[in-house]
């Protein structure tokens, strides 16, 4: 297969339980046409199974489709009727349980169906891929390998791909490719051992975690607070990961690395805890059936206590000295501090993370191809900020390796399996540890080992790095201490926000007015990506009232680069991101806002002017003499959102997270929002009556909506049909520069203004207005929030104009600033902003 070209026309997944309908709502968020197989239903419908588990996806949170119409284009199929179906298909992913036999017997009954370059891959996440591909025809086996994603498969990084003996190679990377760039998936290519690298290496820390935890004689709560954002850890750190997988799951896990792990130097350790199992057997499995190793009690988090085999209200403290500890700046000398103290806390930490080391260096060479593998594995999979060997080696590698031999010796560690060779080879040399700017430890070779040479990976211009590796971004143009305009050796500029969460205050206006200046005098196009996410969280008046800071930097000298991207929590991702409300997203706005200090300082009059100014910058994104492109990855909040809508074109990864949000603290849109939905359903009006549209777009933003995938915001009317969707994160800036220069490429001129807008004018404005009556006197909404709301109309419509006057778009700005003036002065929307800010939840006053 090495010399075709791999195309996925159409897919199928065999097996509809929580992981494969997932995958393949996966598949057709990637608009890949999908067959999604199960057991025969009844007689009645026999694709009942099936239909069940797609009606699933549409209710199911974190949402696995990007847009609910999406599960359309999931084709129910069974076993018994639909089997021809298979021949058309360029990919199976088979996903059904966990059972050897089960999937083996499947494959003999398919296997004939299968087109002639038809791969297929299983969805195991532990048994061997060797014994399963014995099933197939040898005819077939060469297009056979293992496929595993992670949970929930739209949101977690990680695919491993795993060959059996006879997989071709060339198949194996065309399927990278694709898992890659259609499906926006970090790829490792594992060895055929139990339960890969990611769960063998994340169960292992899960289990040295409870074994110390007892040890110490920790609770839960405890150990979870200590091993989760306190080092770098999903929030969920162990006992609540294990809920979120599932109790019976997590055993099941253990119990394969038990049964095909004899040989294993820390076999002992492979077996459920007999508490794990009575919850089990009481039928706490965790999260989905709201009980396992926690417990929610009438709004209060409860904790299953060990000793009193039963729940109590969840407590943990952390001790303040660990705390202080923990902050030290050096790595060596925090894990110094860790291993020195005599602080039961403290050397819970270090025994878990010594024993993780120990466990990594014997195992590495078995499981993985290099330690780059196991680190972005155990990253992308667990959503740890680092892995095992980054710990490691900012810590100092000799010095940790030392001590590991100590505790040894000392017989502290859960194994006296001594350290490989290479471990204190590397340790007596002048390398840092297994990251180097030359590659990654690779045990087979004994040498560092390289990036993978993929076509696929010249796309990611700044991919996911590992310390050690360098990352510099480009040369600067012009770096302010707001913004930093720079290039990468082509005629496309790039524009990188400095500012937290890269909101938006007077100097990053000052700065993007500066770029586009600059880009339109000696450069063919202007893209904004920021070097990490969000895009921007929006606005932020509290700058309205600071002095600009002077340039920290002018044309032409060299910068040192920002760092590089946080490699994305996957739990954190979801949990964080993914689960909130739009309400709930209206806290990062009032944070980011700064309204608190604007309202204190009585300075709303200093906010008009940045409001203008924020206006006139959005109209020279849209104006400018250049092609402007928004790259967008994460939250595109307010005003991030208004620079969006201004570009010429966005690019934006699937899991980006696009609204005007500001009516939840009691604002509206006032940096071009609403006059863009405003000119935009005038565009689209049909016998010149811009009202169908503009009601739909009113909803939009009266309900603060956001899009909570880039599809989802092309629905809501952020995004654009000519709006490009990328399926992976590292791949965004090379497609939106490829997007700039098409426009460049075309003989780009910025469009006419419009300067005859129909308007819906006050018959517009009173058909909303009835609306809201009869839902203020229903009490589904406050007396402010109708107020708001009628500001929200008053703006969209027009004014209080006939229908159909035409006005210019400065008309619309006018009426976007005076009505932010008049809520912002208002004591109800001050009281929402400080509520919000004081509790994290929005207010309905």
């Amino acid at each position: 297969m090495s010399g075709q070209r791999f195309l996925v026309r159409k897919a199928a997944v065999l097996g509809a339980g929580v992981m494969g309908a997932q995958i393949a709502a996966h598949l057709v968020n990637a608009n890949i046409e999908t067959l999604l197989f199960e057991l025969p239903g009844d007689a009645g419908n026999p694709n009942a199974n099936v239909i069940k588990a797609v009606e699933k996806l549409k209710k199911q949170e974190p949402a696995p489709l990007s847009v609910k119409t999406k599960a359309t284009c999931i084709q129910a199929a069974n076993y018994e009727q639909h089997l021809e179906l298979l021949k058309d298909c360029d990919l199976v992913i088979e996903a059904i349980a966990e059972r050897m036999d089960w999937k083996r017997d499947l494959y003999v009954k398919v296997a004939p169906h299968l087109g002639e370059h038809t791969i297929f891959a299983s969805n195991t996440s532990g048994l061997s891929i060797n014994q399963l591909a014995e099933a197939f025809p040898e005819t077939l086996r060469h297009r056979f390998c293992g496929i595993h994603f992670f949970n929930p498969p739209r949101y977690m990084h990680l695919v491993e791909l795993i060959p059996c003996q006879t997989s071709d190679g060339g198949m194996l990377d065309h399927l990278e490719e694709f898992l890659v760039t259609n499906l926006g998936k970090g790829v490792i290519r594992a060895k055929d051992t139990p339960n890969f690298i990611a769960n063998r290496i994340g169960v292992f820390s899960l289990l040295a975690t409870m074994h110390h935890g007892r040890a110490f004689d920790f609770g839960f709560d405890l150990v979870d607070a200590l091993t989760g954002a306190l080092i770098g850890r999903p929030k969920s750190a162990t006992f609540r990961t294990a809920d979120v997988v599932g109790l019976d799951t997590l055993a099941h896990v253990i119990n394969t690395m038990r049964d095909t792990l004899p040989d294993d130097p820390w076999h002992r350790y492979f077996a459920a805890p007999d508490w794990l199992q009575g919850l089990i057997q009481a039928g706490a499995l965790g999260e989905k059936v709201k009980r396992g190793v926690y417990q929610k009690i009438k709004n209060e988090i409860h904790v299953f206590d060990l000793a009193a085999q039963t729940y109590r209200l969840s407590a943990a403290e952390v001790d303040e000295d660990l705390k202080r500890l923990l902050k030290y700046s050096s790595p060596a000398e925090k894990f110094a501090a860790l291993r020195n103290s005599h602080e039961p806390q403290a050397q819970f930490l270090w025994s878990i993370f010594r024993d993780l080391f120990h466990y990594c260096a014997v195992q590495l060479e078995t499981i993985a191809d290099n330690a780059r593998d196991l680190d972005l594995a155990v990253r992308w999979g667990f959503g740890w900020n680092q892995g095992p060997f980054e710990i490691w080696q900012a810590a100092g590698w000799k010095q940790i390796a030392g001590w590991i031999q100590e505790d040894i010796a000392a017989g502290k560690s859960m194994s006296l399996a001594p350290l490989p060779q290479w471990v204190m080879t590397i340790a007596d040399s002048e390398s840092p540890g297994v990251h180097s700017a030359q590659g990654s430890f690779a045990p087979a070779s004994g040498k560092p080992q390289l990036r993978s040479t993929l076509p696929v990976y010249q796309r990611q211009l700044f991919p996911d790095r590992l310390i050690g590796e360098s990352a510099v971004y480009g040369e600067t143009i012009f770096e302010t201490d707001a913004v930093r305009l720079w290039h990468t050796g082509d005629r496309i500029a790039i524009l990188s926000f400095k500012s937290k969460m890269h909101t938006i205050g007077i100097d990053v206006l000052e700065g993007v007015q500066q770029a586009i200046k600059e880009a339109e005098q000696n450069w063919r196009a202007l893209v904004i990506w920021q070097t990490e996410p969000p895009f921007s969280a929006g606005a932020n008046l509290q700058k309205a009232t600071e002095k600009p800071k002077a340039d920290a930097q002018q044309s032409g000298v060299p910068a040192a680069p920002p760092a590089p991207p946080k490699p994305p929590t996957a739990f954190q991702s979801f949990l964080k991101k993914l689960r909130k409300s739009t309400q709930e997203t209206v806290l990062h706005v009032a944070r980011e806002l700064d309204l608190a200090d604007v309202l204190m300082a009585k300075k709303l009059a200093e906010v008009e002017g940045m409001i203008k100014q924020f206006q006139q910058t959005s109209q020279r994104l849209r104006y400018s003499m250049i092609p402007t492109v928004a790259a967008v990855d994460g939250l595109a909040l307010g005003g991030g959102c208004e620079f969006v809508m201004h570009c010429d074109r966005a690019v934006a990864t699937l899991e980006s997270y696009i609204g005007l949000v500001e009516t939840g603290v009691g604002l509206l849109p006032a940096g071009g929002g609403c006059k863009e939905f405003a000119m935009r359903a005038a565009q689209n009006a049909k016998d010149g009556d811009p009202f169908p549209q503009l009601k739909y777009y009113f909803q939009t933003v009266a309900m603060a909506e956001l899009g909570k995938s880039a599809e989802q915001a092309k629905e809501l009317g952020y995004l654009r049909s000519a709006d490009t969707v990328v399926m992976h994160r590292f791949e965004l800036l090379h497609v939106a520069k490829a997007q700039a220069l098409a426009l460049a490429e075309a003989g780009y001129r910025p469009p006419l203004r419009m300067r005859e807008i129909p308007v819906a004018g006050n018959t517009g404005i009173a058909t909303i207005q009835s609306q809201l009556v009869n839902m203020r006197e229903g009490g589904f909404i406050s007396e402010h929030d109708n107020l708001i709301a009628n500001k929200v109309a008053h703006v969209m419509c027009g004014g209080d104009l006939t229908p159909g006057s035409l006005v210019d778009e400065d008309w619309f700005l006018e009426l976007e600033r005076a009505a932010f003036m008049e809520l912002l002065a208002t004591e109800k929307t001050q009281a929402r902003i400080e509520y919000t800010l004081k509790t994290g939840k929005p207010l309905r006053n």
